[in-house]
């Protein structure tokens, strides 16, 4: 297994970033949150999980080892494979999906494009006692204000946040979110990597 890669970062693209690794560019599939924390040229860390398929080896790439495990413990339900668990955790970080079980939330679970009532009542089910309490942030708030939704970031935020990674500046980035809501209001369940393909195509014409 490719416990993670660490190296410059030699290319981004809408799902992926390109690590070098001893002169070697390894393709890692990422979030657009993960891909937003990256730049063109500097040095980078991805835990990462290696996805074995017939035809295909896939490399994950994840901002740290705690969302490489939840990727994985997430695959061991019905009905849940590496795409659907990494767009969850697109949508929710690691805690909020934590909080989200234990408060037995399907509200927030089907928040997540690809999950319906029916799925968030699977994850549910099989995920009981198995990711364990919030770690971080979550946590802290749960004695407090006890279990409650936990309201997954926006599209638009996604969006802006995986252009900026991509090294748009915020204004363009802002424009291109802008450009692009219209397609995003216009779907049931927005999807943000085909709006990120459409917003870098709006920039690319723009130049």
């Amino acid at each position: 297994m490719i416990a993670f890669v660490s190296g410059p970062v030699a290319a981004l693209a809408p799902d992926t970033a390109v690590i070098e690794v001893g002169g070697i560019g390894m393709a890692v599939q990422c979030s657009p949150g993960t891909l937003s924390a990256l730049r063109l040229g500097e040095p980078a860390r991805l835990a990462t999980s290696l996805v074995v398929r017939e035809d295909s080896l896939t490399l994950y790439g994840f901002a740290d080892d705690d969302e490489r495990q939840v990727f994985e413990l997430l695959q061991t339900v019905s009905g849940v494979g590496p795409r659907l668990a990494q767009t969850m955790l697109a949508v929710h970080s690691p805690d909020a999906l934590r909080a989200a079980v234990a408060a037995g939330d399907e509200k927030a679970l089907t928040a997540v494009p690809g999950i319906g009532k029916k799925g968030a009542q699977r994850l549910l089910l099989e995920l009981k006692d198995r990711l364990g309490a919030p770690v971080g942030a979550q946590a802290a708030a749960a004695p407090a204000q006890g279990p409650r939704a936990v309201a997954p970031p926006s599209w638009s935020e996604q969006l802006l946040a995986a252009l900026v990674g991509l090294g748009y500046a915020p204004r363009e980035a802002e424009e291109a979110v802008t450009a692009v809501t219209p397609q995003a209001e216009a779907a049931p369940e927005p999807n943000v990597g085909t709006l990120l393909r459409a917003a870098l195509q709006t920039l690319n014409r723009t130049r």
